[in-house]
Parts: structure tokens; C-alpha cells; sequence
């Protein structure tokens, strides 16, 4: 990923430097046990411990040689281990290497992915319940629909949040696995399953039920598809404040900093150019899911085709999501909500978002739906034209009088009446978070 949608966490994650000390990681936990078991000489780890540096610059110089990377990487370790270098690599085939260490990459990347999730998690909360009470036009198709509260905005956002974190958990789960198993998974004469469980249960993994040469690509597609599940939801959020930007509706703005510049020929402008910027990455990750679906179909117990795709997909949409995530939590911080603006475009419809309202009540009373839908349909639509208030236009209509006293019809036209279940509705949000929680704490033994 290109250095401006990338982190320095995630940087350091996907070097070369940190994909080799995995790469040693993985060798170094077999060879452990295989010492353990007396199948390696006794102080070979500690001696090829002691000499093995990581040298990038060598290992890079080898592969441009053999034009094999594992193969440089065992061949630079070897160089400097002496006599003890001869059993690294014993028994291994280069995906056992490769993709255990990848699994380490993975969990490692989503455990930080994790970290930004939980920021923008509570900057939404936060800005849910500060909006809570603020009543708001909705919208449906664009267009002018009932009130609602502001802050369920953001309180629809959490809660979808929420469950990605949820499935966060269970892709952390999934990916955690490694394979030891050798050419086929079949783990030839050095390699068993006891020496497999035990490596991987030292490095944080678990071992594949079934493996081939390689670990199943399920796996890697399912965290693949939670990153494009993840992007959609930013970019859901990031159009919704796109659309509240627009001039003619201004309901909040992105944070503009001094010395900011919205444009190069018209100094006037402020535009949404964060929300923007992740509505482009999104795009972005639903490609790299797809290239991870492909990815599955290998022939036989393996080929490498699959080995390109990865070696750009993995670091790239880790690292994207991680800035995405970032960067959505600095927009929400920053968000400029205008309150002012937003009762304003509320006020705007001359009241004709009662509409439903009051259908429901001269149907209560007595009148036919069929004759209610169609007098306020006839009002509502006469107010719009000639901007004026439906509730006096209303009132005008000696049908409407026969059915609705005006103190009725003021009851009616009341705003609050939408957000008679707001409060159940954030109890019902927050609780869903708290149960998820309590679930989640381990249990204490009693004495």
C-alpha cells in the first residue's frame, strides 16, 4: 500500500523485516521441539539462535540468485549458523514456513485493525448519545420523510459496528491456524502431528484440521470478505455525511483546519474530502475480496497461484482498512454537527411530514383510509406548492373539522410524538453491547 493510506503500525507489521523474523519464529519452534524429542542435536537452537540475525539485504541478494525466497532465507540463516545450521529448515516444506507465518501476519494485522475498530465504536456512542434528543428530518429516497432523532444516525452506525466486531472475533479465530504437516500434509519422516500441535500451540496457533501443501484458502477469504464488509459500512457512513454536507441540506461539516483550501479556483469551498477519500477506498477492498475468493481453487494439494495475489492483497487491505478505520474516527471527532441548520431543515416542509399522523387519527376516528389518504394527500401536496403550514391548511378543510378537534390537531403535529421510543431504542442498542460484554468476562472460580 502506498505510504499515504498507510499506518505505522501496519508498516512495521508487513517489512520484510518483521515477515523473515516471523519466517525464524516459525523454524525456531520446530526445531525446538525436535530437539525436545532428541530427533536434532541438543543446543541447536541456542546456536543458531545466537548467530541468527535477520539480514534482509542478503536474503534479497540470494533470492535474485535461486529466485526462491524461502530458499534465500535458509541458505542466509545457514551461512551464519555453522555446523548447526544444517538442521534448520529440517523437515519442512516452504508453505509450512510461508503460511503459518502469514497466519501470524493475519492475526496480528486484525488485532490492530481491532484497536481502530474499538475507537470509532466509541466516538459513534459518544455521538449518539449527544444527539439523542435532537429532532431531525428524515429521509427516504432523498426526499423528506418523518422526524427522527439526529443521534440515531449514529446509533444505527454502532450497533453495525458492533457486529462487525463481533465477527472480528470469529475471524481472528479462524485465521489463527497454522500447518506443519510437510510436501501434502502428510507430514512425511521427521514431521507428526504431536510435533505440529506442539510448535503452532508455542506460537499462538492452532493446527489445521486437513491441510495439503498449503492451509485452505477459506480461511483467508473469510477475513477478506470482513474487510469488504467492513469498507461497505465506512462508505455507508461516509455517504450519509457527504449528502448532510451538501449545501442545501448543511447539516454538519467535516472539520476544516486553518490554512485548509477546499479549492484551487474558488476559494469559498469546503468539501467533504475525507468522506470522499474512504468512499474511494472501499472500493478498493471489495476488489481485493474478490481476488481472495479466487484464491481457494488450487490444483491438487497446491500451486502458486494463489502466491502473487496474496503477497499484494494481504499487506494492502490490512493496512487500508487500518487507515480507513483511522481516519473515519478523525472525521467523527472533528464532525461540526449544526444543530441550528438541522431543526431548521426540519421546519423547511411545512409540516406536511405530519402527514402520516394524521391520516392514522381520521382513520381512528372514523373516516375510510381511502378518503383520508387521498384529503391529505390533496393538502399536503397544495402546502408544499404554495409554502404554507399544513396544520393551518388543515384546519381549513371542513371534512378534517368533522373528525378532528383543534386541540386534537395540535396534539397531532407535535414532533415529540416521533421520538416517543427513542429511549427503548437506545436501551436496546446499548444492552445488545453489554450483553456481549458480560458474555465475554471470564469466569471466576469460587474459593
Amino acid at each position: 500500500m502506498i505510504t499515504r493510506y498507510s499506518t505505522a503500525e501496519m508498516r512495521k507489521i508487513w517489512s520484510d523485516e518483521n515477515k523473515f523474523q516471523k519466517w525464524l519464529e516459525v523454524e525456531l519452534a520446530v526445531l525446538s521441539i525436535l530437539e525436545k524429542r532428541k530427533i536434532i542435536p541438543r543446543n541447536t537452537v541456542r546456536k543458531i539462535k545466537e548467530k541468527s540475525l535477520i539480514s534482509v539485504k542478503r536474503i534479497l541478494e540470494i533470492e535474485k540468485e535461486v529466485k526462491h525466497d524461502v530458499i534465500a532465507f535458509t541458505t542466509s540463516i545457514a551461512e551464519r549458523t555453522g555446523d548447526a545450521g544444517r538442521y534448520f529448515h529440517y523437515g519442512l516444506t516452504s508453505s509450512d514456513v510461508v503460511d503459518t507465518s502469514l497466519s501470524l501476519l493475519l492475526k496480528e494485522s486484525f488485532i490492530e485493525i481491532g484497536k481502530n475498530l474499538n475507537a470509532v465504536i466509541k466516538t459513534l456512542k459518544q455521538l449518539a448519545i449527544r444527539y439523542k434528543k435532537l429532532p431531525a428530518m428524515g429521509r427516504t429516497h432523498g426526499v423528506h420523510a418523518e422526524p427522527m432523532s439526529f443521534g440515531l444516525k449514529f446509533l444505527a452506525s454502532f450497533a453495525e459496528m458492533e457486529r462487525h466486531a463481533q465477527r472480528l472475533n470469529l475471524i481472528l479465530e479462524n485465521i489463527s491456524y497454522g500447518k506443519l504437516s510437510g510436501a501434502v500434509g502428510c507430514y512425511g519422516k521427521v514431521l507428526s502431528p504431536e510435533i505440529e500441535y506442539e510448535a503452532l500451540k508455542n506460537l499462538g496457533l492452532k493446527a489445521e484440521t486437513v491441510s495439503t501443501q498449503v492451509l485452505p484458502r477459506d480461511r483467508h477469504a473469510e477475513a477478506f470478505q470482513w474487510i469488504a464488509l467492513m469498507g461497505a459500512s465506512i462508505e455507508k457512513i461516509c455517504i450519509e455525511l457527504r449528502h448532510l454536507q451538501r449545501t442545501e441540506v448543511r447539516e454538519v461539516e467535516e472539520a476544516f483546519s486553518v490554512g485548509q483550501k477546499g479549492s484551487s479556483a474558488m476559494p469559498h469551498k469546503k468539501n467533504p474530502i475525507s468522506a470522499e477519500n474512504l468512499s474511494g477506498c472501499a472500493r478498493l477492498l471489495r476488489g481485493y475480496a474478490g481476488a481472495a475468493l479466487e484464491d481457494v481453487a488450487l490444483w491438487h494439494e497446491r500451486d502458486i497461484s494463489h502466491s502473487s495475489v496474496e503477497r499484494v492483497i494481504a499487506p494492502d487491505a490490512t493496512i487500508l482498512v487500518h487507515y480507513m478505520l483511522g481516519r473515519l474516527n478523525q472525521i467523527l471527532t472533528g464532525l461540526n454537527v449544526k444543530e441550528d441548520q438541522v431543526t431548521e431543515n426540519l421546519r423547511s416542509s411545512y409540516g406536511i411530514h405530519f402527514s402520516g399522523q394524521v391520516l392514522l387519527k381520521l382513520v381512528e376516528k372514523g373516516m375510510t383510509r381511502e378518503e383520508a389518504y387521498a384529503l391529505v394527500q390533496k393538502t399536503a401536496h397544495h402546502c408544499w406548492d404554495k409554502r404554507k403550514y399544513f396544520g393551518d391548511e388543515l384546519v381549513k378543510e371542513p371534512k378534517v373539522r368533522q373528525f378532528l378537534t383543534t386541540g386534537e390537531l395540535k396534539k397531532i403535529l407535535d414532533v415529540k410524538n416521533y421520538l416517543s421510543h427513542v429511549d427503548e431504542i437506545y436501551r436496546r442498542a446499548f444492552s445488545i453491547n453489554e450483553k456481549k460484554k458480560t458474555r465475554s468476562k471470564p469466569k471466576t472460580k469460587k474459593k
